[in-house]
């Protein structure tokens, strides 16, 4: 995509487009529309003197505290000012992007009162690739990092411009632009909701979703080099426990497979294989489950309206209405539940790797090395799945079971998504990691597996791709640029597409 238009509800895939793409962002008409009449009907409220949550009373614990309608512009920098507290090391580019995209939509729903200015700012700095610094610890859901990013807008705070960072005000000019001064409800506004929960949540999700994928087609590679039997892909016995993504996943390595000699020779060698690879199809298909259940909850907090309060536009019966769409507990608990179905699925690629360079399991010589002893070979890769596995387990435990009241106990419960959706991001590399290992494993087993014996199409064609790049293990290597190569290729999708040019279908 090149351009995206805004106005419509978008998808992961249309949000990723911008986001990583960097597809140019546009306002529909319709979006206008939405967004100027709610701005009208702060802007009548204001000099009615309306009682409105943030805009004439002070935030949180200080909402019974009148603010008076010279001073609302005023309440609203420094919301912005005092917010800003989150810390330490920035978030990344593609975080704050997404964040900014998540703004333009929150907002852009028509029911949060800013003008059409301050979103054409954010507009701006994703298509000019204007990045605010905005440190990313410290958050419980909302806050303090938006409050970073919407620094820039006012001309204060930092920001990266063609790389580099500098004063926002030195970003702004050199981007073109001009600070903008933030009117009624704004402030507010721009930091409110689950922007920056879903934005990362997006992102470590569409990672982990590419990455399960291609954890099929890693699977299928190594079930093929340890010669293991298809009894357990069977579609007898995925009929009679009916789960949509269990099937889904048998029938791609049965497909990937398809073909394979070697998958041929072993049929009927063995009653059955360890778990780490006849269940591939149960453990796979949950983890896809949850992820695509994640999905579907993510998809929809990005074409919502989470502000508090929102602003009910109908006429006749216009309201602003306080309340708590800002929780993050639909996003935080998905994202929890995303990054514990990637770590199954890094816990069993560590495992069939075990089986591949342990000679005891795989009949093969120890570390796939010919001369083991004077050759580590493929022994130490293994550990680094095991530290990498470590750290997922550890951030695999919920963020949103936590709870530490804020704001002088008016805020008593807080969801906590925001880690939950942070460390998301983390986790999906991980993830890569892990079966970039594996994946290197199998291709380096393959002078071990009888020659003569044809791979299957699917197998054949990766194997082909990675040659390209990855040397034979004749004796010990640098082995850390082929491991970032082949995390490169998954996290590109570039192996599923591989396997799926070679089996002449597409992945279920």
């Amino acid at each position: 995509m090149k351009t995206v238009r805004l106005g419509r509800p978008i998808d992961l895939d249309t949000f990723m487009a911008v986001v990583r793409g960097h597809a140019r962002v546009e306002f529909s008409a319709e979006y206008k529309k939405r967004v100027d009449a709610s701005r009208a009907l702060v802007e009548k409220w204001v000099d009615e003197e309306k009682v409105m949550y943030g805009v004439t009373t002070g935030f949180g614990a200080l909402c019974t505290k009148a603010i008076s309608k010279e001073e609302t512009a005023q309440l609203q920098k420094n919301i912005i000012l005092s917010h800003s507290t989150s810390v330490g090391a920035p978030l990344s580019e593609e975080q704050v992007r997404a964040t900014l995209l998540m703004v333009l939509q929150n907002l852009g729903q028509g029911y949060s009162g800013v003008r059409l200015e301050v979103l054409e700012q954010y507009r701006q700095f994703l298509n000019l690739n204007l990045i605010p610094f905005a440190p990313g610890s410290g958050s419980v859901g909302y806050l303090s990092p938006e409050a970073h990013m919407a620094l820039v807008i006012m001309g204060l705070g930092r920001a990266y411009y063609g790389g580099e960072l500098m004063s926002g005000a030195e970003a702004l000019k050199k981007a073109g632009l001009a600070p903008l001064a933030l009117m009624s409800k704004e402030g507010l506004a721009l930091v409110s909701g689950t922007t920056t929960p879903t934005a990362m949540g997006a992102i470590g999700l569409y990672d982990m979703l590419k990455a399960a994928k291609t954890a099929d087609v890693i699977g299928a590679m190594s079930l093929e080099v340890l010669q293991g039997v298809m009894n357990a892909f069977d579609p007898r016995v995925m009929a009679v426990r009916p789960h949509e993504d269990q099937a889904a996943t048998a029938e791609n390595v049965r497909n990937l497979l398809a073909g394979s000699e070697v998958i041929e020779a072993s049929k009927g060698t063995r009653v059955q294989d360890a778990l780490s690879l006849r269940c591939i199809p149960q453990l796979h298909g949950a983890a896809k489950k949850t992820l695509r259940d994640a999905k579907k909850t993510v998809e929809i907090e990005m074409n919502s309206c989470c502000d508090n309060p929102i602003l009910w536009p109908e006429k006749g019966n216009e309201e602003v209405i306080s309340a708590c769409n800002a929780d993050s507990a639909y996003v935080g608990v998905a994202m929890d539940s995303a990054c514990i179905a990637a770590t199954m699925l890094a816990k069993m690629s560590e495992r069939r790797n075990n089986r591949m360079i342990d000679g005891n399991l795989s009949g093969y010589p120890w570390f796939l090395i010919r001369n083991p002893g004077l050759n580590s070979g493929l022994m130490i890769p293994q550990y680094t799945q095991a530290g990498l596995l470590n750290e997922m387990r550890v951030l695999s435990t919920p963020a949103v079971i936590d709870n530490t009241p804020t704001c002088g106990n008016q805020e008593d419960y807080v969801a906590m998504g925001y880690n939950a959706a942070k460390k998301s991001c983390t986790i999906a590399e991980k993830l890569e990691y892990i079966l970039a290992i594996e994946l290197l494993s199998a291709y380096e087993a393959q002078p071990f597996v009888k020659k003569e014996l044809k791979r299957s199409p699917a197998t054949a064609a990766v194997l082909k791709e990675i040659k390209k790049e990855v040397p034979a293990l004749e004796e010990d290597m640098f082995l850390y640029p082929h491991i970032e190569w082949l995390r490169r290729m998954i996290h590109e999708g570039k192996v599923a597409a591989w396997a799926e040019r070679g089996m002449g279908r597409k992945l279920l």
